[in-house]
Parts: C-alpha cells; structure tokens; sequence
C-alpha cells in the first residue's frame, strides 16, 4: 500500500510538500500519479512520474506551481505545492501505475494498482 503524509493548513501563496511512502510493496517498475478530490468535484489528475528515467508529465493547469519528485532509495514521491490558492483546497492523493502506462496517467485512474489513504490541503486567509 501507499501511505502518504504532509497535507495541512495554509495560506494563499504558500507551499506544501506532500510524501507518498510505499509500504509492503516495491515501487519499481511503478509510475506514481497524484491526484486531488475537491468537494462536489471529480477526482483530477496532477502528475505524474514514471519510474525507469523520472520523466514527468503535468496537467497543463499545474505547470509552473506542482513539482513532483521521487525518492528512488527510500521509495517514496513528493509533490511540492507552490504558490497555492484557495481553489487549490482538496484531498490529494497518490497511486501506483505500471510504467508502461505512463503516457496516459494523468487521465487514468482504475487502472492504477495501488492508493494512498490521502492528505487534506486547505488553503485560507
């Protein structure tokens, strides 16, 4: 399983940083997609990386504010959150997908094998 950590309480213009640890399993071989669940909103897609080479990919509305990152030794991925803003308040999640896949990540998500339990961001003044 995935069991991430880091969400919280910020104010607009700030940052977080979001841990996806994997725990049971091994993450090789896995591209690790982030996702986030606003209220009354669908599940979207943020990001993704892929484990063979660490190329990303974003949704064309994160570039710029969402850097994703993984940790290959303590197998676990990040995602820095920048320059947050109110509208940016969900539960984000992470997923294990197999690489091979990692061309349509952002727009999947019953294929991925594994999830994270989630992590509440809020952002307000």
């Amino acid at each position: 399983r995935l069991v991430q950590s880091g969400g919280g309480s910020v104010q607009p213009g700030g940052s977080l940083r979001l841990a996806c640890a994997a725990s049971g399993i091994t993450l090789v071989d896995y591209t690790i997609g982030w996702f986030r669940q606003a209220p009354g909103k669908a599940r979207e897609g943020l990001a993704c990386i892929r484990s063979t080479d660490g190329r990303t990919t974003y949704a064309e509305s994160m570039k710029g504010r969402f850097v994703v990152s993984r940790d290959y030794d303590k197998q676990e991925s990040y995602l820095q959150l920048n320059y947050l803003k109110p509208e940016d308040t969900a539960m984000y999640y992470c997923a294990a997908l197999e690489d091979y896949m990692f061309n349509l990540c952002i727009n999947l998500k019953g294929e991925y094998d594994y999830w994270g339990q989630g992590a509440q961001v809020t952002v307000s003044s």
